[in-house]
């Protein structure tokens, strides 16, 4: 089976979550003991350097169309008044039995034969307001017709199916559900040394609160801010609370809130972090705190349980399921309900290490391995219904 991995949508350090998920697969991919199959990476020229690929078995071909250039220009018109793409006869001179495409839209109409799309999420669906109008535009138009143009969906999660069904009207037979994996670099960190390292280098000093999130208006900061101020104010922690991430449309809306709550000295902002910091700032963490409304699946969410960090996540969309009882949940939107569900960690030992070990053998169910395989076989139900 030759199967096409299409990353023409991929633009590193831009694609949050998505770009997590298909380097993760990617790698899966290619550790899967060796066999017949065959894979052609899709991608633009800038990309495919940073995407590693071992063995005969993969490849890659690199189109000149990436932003901004000629060929971006010709393909994006071309699409826009004809509704074709220029790359379709490339792709089909390639002979793919099946096309993969990884970023929740066909991004190449035209072309012939098996499709698997991976579908993440649809949060326009249920919180338009999150989203500037051309892009809520954008995804109405593109979302429904991939989904229902796929010869078989990949839903990330027993949620994100449900959706499909329900707001698009697809036949659950025709989409499986594939939970995503967990890196192997998230996994305890014991050595004190390194973790002291981190600490001096990120200057924490202090007990901290962990939220990992790019500053989109779901993940609701807000919440969390104000039930810091609550524990604060209620001598129930004497700590800060510590935000990683790029800085995204709700940004300004965060600084305001904690000017407001006058949480300047409380809140550090490191921005986006390498990877190889998130396990030692997990390990150091008292919590995740987790309170973002709509997740397709919530990446941190496993990696935070993977190195042993107790959860306090949003009683919402995905969570509750990739948690597994592993977290402690609270309802979306309440700095009440959040600050009482973190008090519990804080306070309680026994907690603390209930969570822990549920945690651990919780994110033991999440790997890039099983998730590969499980992908591999939804490829070859599709290009079986192909024919």
């Amino acid at each position: 089976m030759h199967v096409g991995l299409n990353a023409l949508d991929l633009f590193p350090g831009r694609s949050g979550g998505i770009e997590t998920y298909f380097r993760n697969l990617l790698a899966g991919l290619q550790a899967l003991p060796a066999g017949e199959d065959r894979y052609t990476v899709l991608c633009l020229p800038p990309v495919g350097a940073g995407l590693p690929l071992g063995g005969p078995a993969f490849r890659r071909r690199e189109f000149a169309a990436g932003r901004p250039s000629p060929g971006w220009l010709v393909r994006r018109a071309v699409q826009r008044f004809t509704g074709c793409d220029v790359l379709a006869p490339a792709l089909r001179a390639l002979d793919l039995d099946v096309v993969h495409h990884p970023f929740t839209t066909v991004n190449t109409p035209g072309l012939r034969g098996a499709s698997v799309l991976t579908f993440h999420d649809m949060q326009h669906e249920f919180h338009p307001e999150n989203f500037a109008p051309a892009e809520l535009r954008r995804r109405r138009r593109a979302y429904p017709s991939s989904a229902r143009s796929a010869t078989r969906v990949i839903a990330i999660s027993a949620h994100v199916k449900g959706t499909l069904v329900e707001r698009y009207g697809l036949d659950p037979a025709r989409v499986d559900v594939v939970h995503s994996g967990c890196g192997p670099e998230f996994v305890p960190v014991e050595d004190q040394a390194r973790l002291a390292a981190a600490r001096r280098a990120l200057g924490l000093a202090r007990p901290f609160l962990f939220y990992p999130a790019a500053s989109w208006p779901h993940k609701d900061h807000r919440t969390l801010l104000q039930a810091l101020r609550l524990l604060l104010d209620r001598g129930r922690f004497d700590g800060d609370l510590v935000l990683t991430g790029v800085a995204r449309e709700a940004a300004g809306l965060v600084a305001a809130e904690i000017a407001r709550l006058g949480l300047g000295e409380r809140v550090r902002l490191l921005g986006h972090l390498p990877a190889a910091r998130l396990p030692e700032l997990y390990a150091l963490a008292e919590a995740l705190v987790f309170p973002s409304r709509f997740e397709g699946f919530g990446f941190p969410v496993v990696e935070a349980m993977a190195c042993g960090c107790p959860v306090v996540c949003a009683d919402a969309t995905s969570l509750p399921e990739v948690a597994g009882g592993a977290a402690l949940l609270f309802e979306p939107g309440s700095p009440e309900a959040l600050a009482g569900r973190v008090a519990e960690v804080l306070e309680g030992p026994e907690v603390r290490r209930r969570l822990r070990g549920a945690g651990l053998a919780r994110a033991a169910d999440f790997s890039w391995a099983r998730a590969a395989q499980e992908t591999v076989e939804v490829y070859r139900r599709a290009a079986e219904a192909a024919g």
